[in-house]
């Protein structure tokens, strides 16, 4: 067993991968030859990813609040807590808050052997960002 303290300070979201204030504290990065890490990822209201994909696919599990996602070409979905969301490899995508509520989640992401952990791409509009939710 080790235990690790934190001397890694809370870091706010820079604005080329994200829309409005999303605050990141790293939670692990796993000693080689693991290529795992995972962050906690606090989105205050209507703050959000931009659109973007993970080589080795991403798995986000939500701790706090209600957020909102979406996949290329899908619909807007409503996540929770307790709510486990796998983005399959290469699966372009964006996570966030919803407009009225924060939302936490844990990022869990592995990097490919070129170390890529994510691809980041567009700005999520506005006119996607408040597209009708799944029914």
């Amino acid at each position: 067993m080790q235990i690790t303290r934190s001397s890694v300070d809370t870091v706010k979201g820079p604005a080329d991968w994200f829309t409005g204030d999303v605050y990141i504290d790293a939670v692990a990065a796993a000693l080689a030859p693991s290529r795992v890490t995972a962050n906690l990822v606090h989105f205050m209201p209507g703050a959000r990813t931009h659109w973007h994909r993970h080589p080795l696919g991403q798995t986000v599990f939500v701790t706090e609040g209600v957020g909102l996602c979406q996949r290329r070409g899908g619909p807007v979905e409503v996540i929770r807590p307790g709510d486990r969301v796998l983005f399959e490899a290469d699966e372009e995508h964006w996570h966030g808050a919803a407009p009225n509520r924060l939302m936490v989640h844990v990022a869990i992401n592995e990097g490919d052997a070129d170390h890529a952990v994510v691809h980041w791409l567009r700005p999520v509009t506005d006119e996607e960002y408040t597209a009708p939710e799944a029914t």
